[in-house]
């Protein structure tokens, strides 16, 4: 896969948005005007994984870094059901966990301390939308912060996965003779 640099995505809350995603390298920059920048990087030697983006979901492989200061970032190893292929992360200087998870095929749900600020849509070529809950005066609206985050996860990991009887019968058909 070549690096991959888009047209900046025009979120409708925080106007511009820059994505760019190396797979082949496993790195992963979003920024923007007013949005912290945002990396997710693949440890060096990793041999990337086709299906995943950034090229793994093995936290131990990877950073996560906002405004250089390393965040916590936990994916879950994806497999049978959509919440296997959640992705956490925990921002310790602003004191919020985050959760980015699938809610149907195509679309994943972004959360702040479990309320939804958001549904994200990437299909993993580093193009991602954002439908931001309806703004308002109160603290669980989205900030620049959660844009940046937010987008960033939906391009390093993807967004949407297949129900679970669908990934039940992918998996009995691959044990099949």
């Amino acid at each position: 896969m070549e690096p991959l640099a888009y047209v900046p995505a025009d979120d409708p809350h925080f106007g511009a948005v820059v994505i760019e995603l190396d797979h082949s390298a496993g790195t992963l920059a979003v920024s923007g005007a007013g949005l912290p920048t945002v990396e997710v990087r693949r440890a060096s030697g990793t041999p990337p994984e086709s299906h995943v983006p950034i090229g793994t979901r093995d936290p131990e492989r990877l950073t996560l870094t906002v405004d250089g200061t390393e965040e916590t970032l936990r994916p879950a190893k994806g497999f049978l059901t959509r919440r296997s292929y959640r992705v956490e992360a925990a921002s310790t200087t602003r004191g919020h966990t985050y959760l980015l998870v699938p809610d149907s095929l195509d679309t994943s749900r972004f959360l702040r301390d479990g309320r939804q600020l958001g549904v994200f849509t990437s299909s993993g070529d580093g193009h991602v939308t954002a439908d931001w809950e309806t703004p308002g005066a109160s603290a669980h609206a989205p900030e620049p912060h959660d844009a940046s985050l937010g987008h960033a996860l939906a391009a390093a990991f993807g967004t949407g996965a297949e129900p679970m009887w669908r990934l039940t019968l992918y998996a009995v058909l691959d044990l099949w003779p």
